[in-house]
């Protein structure tokens, strides 16, 4: 009780206190993905700050929408450009206007620890200037290079409050008595956020994994047509050199190879998506074995106990224990109570399947006969036709003879 907090800027309150509650939008995720990606490969210097728009209902403030914001510094502190932001705030405010969207809060780059004295400044002026219940979106980008499926988003949603800030007494010293109100200091606490995604953001996200199948392609195509090299001439100076010409057809030849159709493009991500979907069952099938392998020898058989100290043991949560029991008791009705009629069937939908195969292959297989056939018979009529008007042409010829004509030598009578 006595220990304090090792943030000076989180509050003690608990995040169920105030009852407010975020809901945010993948849009914003990516838009702040965008911003951090192209301020670290350009090497720009400044923090990484931005506005986050959306609406408040209630208790429950939607974050929809995000956009960077230009930052300058003024006596050793970094701080918005004032004018800059009120005229990017207005264009914002115009084009979402249809529900109209409002300045709701900033994000930032911070450490897992929480808020710092730098972000103060600019956390103020919005305060004071723009939106009194302001909130600030903490992204941690040293949980975001850890891959680990399942895991939580790397991010914090904090609310700031102004809360009395009194030094602790020690154990068995008293208190100083004060007039006058007790000083008010600007406090962060940790609000719980849901996501949720709209239709025209199911769009983005569609495309975005699309686009992540061919990206190793279009790099390909980049680097061929930045590294081109020039082709060889002769001693003339005249042409290119067949050899040249015969590599620059090969290297086309291999790029075609390499490029993607829609399809394959459409299977990757597919594929790319079952995969995850499959990384992240087991990440969370190995979580819950863990769990259950680190429960105290009590809640476990005697075969099944483990040697663990008691700092490695779980705390037990009867909750859980219930969840875990109630979904290991419904895995009995995954499985079929007649087997063998259940292999049959599989046997005869997998046979109809292969049927069905194989009769696209006989339809494709007389459709290229019946091509094969038209082009044999416009052939053949196409010689017909050369051959009688070779024979008209002889008989003609041969109408005529060559004995009725005049040599030079005849007399014109």
């Amino acid at each position: 009780m006595g220990s304090a907090n090792p943030n000076p800027l989180l509050s003690s309150q608990k995040s169920s206190d105030s009852g407010l509650q975020a809901v945010l939008h993948p849009l914003v995720l990516l838009t702040i993905s965008d911003h951090i990606t192209r301020h670290t490969l350009r090497g720009q210097g400044g923090p990484i700050v931005g506005a986050l728009i959306g609406q408040q209902n209630g208790r429950e403030i939607t974050i929809e929408h995000a956009f960077e914001c230009a930052t300058k510094e003024k006596d050793g502190e970094v701080i918005l450009d004032a004018a800059w932001f009120a005229q990017r705030l207005d264009q914002m405010k115009t084009i979402h206007n249809s529900p109209q969207l409002d300045l709701v809060g900033w994000y930032t780059v911070l450490p897992k620890s929480g808020p710092t004295p730098s972000i103060l400044p600019i956390h103020s002026w919005i305060l004071s200037t723009h939106n009194e219940s302001s909130l600030l979106l903490a992204f941690h980008p040293e949980e975001a290079v850890q891959h680990s499926a399942g895991s939580k988003l790397p991010l914090t949603i904090y609310e700031s409050n102004y809360e009395v800030d009194e030094p602790k007494a020690e154990q068995g010293e008293d208190k100083e008595m004060r007039d006058g109100d007790p000083p008010l200091k600007l406090k962060f606490r940790e609000l719980p956020y849901s996501v949720e995604t709209g239709e025209a953001e199911m769009i983005s996200m569609d495309f975005v994994a699309r686009g992540a199948g061919n990206a190793t392609v279009v790099e390909a195509k980049k680097q061929k047509t930045a590294s081109k090299p020039p082709a060889e001439t002769n001693a003339k100076g005249k042409q290119p050199l067949k050899k040249a010409e015969i590599s620059a057809k090969g290297q086309e030849a291999e790029e075609h190879s390499l490029s993607l159709s829609s399809e394959d493009e459409e299977m990757i991500a597919a594929l790319n998506a079952k995969m995850n979907a499959i990384k992240m069952l087991q990440a969370r099938i190995n979580l819950l074995t863990t769990y259950l392998e680190r429960l105290p020898p009590s809640y476990l058989s005697p075969n099944n106990a483990t040697n663990l100290a008691p700092a490695q043991q779980t705390t037990p949560s009867h909750t859980i224990l219930r969840s875990i029991q109630a979904l290991v008791s419904r895995l009995s009705l995954l499985v079929p109570s007649d087997t063998t009629a259940y292999e049959q069937e599989i046997l005869s939908e997998a046979n109809d399947v292969h049927l069905m195969e194989l009769l696209d292959d006989v339809m494709q297989s007389v459709t290229e006969a019946r091509d094969v056939g038209k082009k044999y018979g416009i052939v053949e009529h196409a010689k017909a036709h050369n051959k009688r008007l070779l024979e008209n042409a002889a008989s003609i010829t041969a109408g005529y003879g060559f004995s009725g004509l005049p040599g030079p030598g005849d007399l014109a009578i």
